[in-house]
């Protein structure tokens, strides 16, 4: 019973370590597209559609072992969900006075939990903390 309650490891280091290529990414193309003079939920936008194809296609191979483009639509609904998420805390943030940069760093960490979460669930059927049936 213990077990079901610990995430699966080797699955969370793949996704860490595909995610830091794919979040440098994002972040990258949100700071560039940012000092280059868009506002910063623009920025986000195109951050965030430039890289789901991309993030998706490495998540089901590199990480879940997942193949095929029939779980795309529901990897794109939970990258929805974690755009709301990031949006709304960029939004949050921006309004205490926190310059959009910094506050897109502070946001990295926990969007990421999230996201492991939700494509976790779309590209196995389960959750993290969960072994297979």
């Amino acid at each position: 019973m213990k077990r079901l309650l610990v995430p699966r490891k080797k699955s969370f280091m793949r996704f860490a370590l595909v995610g830091v290529l794919n979040t440098g990414f994002g972040y990258v193309l949100f700071t560039v597209l940012n000092l280059s003079g868009l506002p910063p939920q623009i920025a986000l936008v195109i951050s965030f559609s430039g890289g789901v194809l991309w993030n998706f296609m490495t998540h089901a191979r590199l990480v879940f072992d997942t193949r095929g483009l029939g779980r795309l639509p529901y990897y794109i609904l939970s990258y929805l969900l974690v755009y709301a998420f990031n949006a709304l805390s960029l939004g949050g943030l921006l309004s205490i006075g926190l310059q959009p940069i910094a506050a897109q760093g502070l946001i990295v960490l926990p969007a990421a939990i999230l996201a492991f979460i939700l494509i976790s669930r779309v590209l196995t059927d389960r959750f993290p903390w969960q072994q297979k049936a």
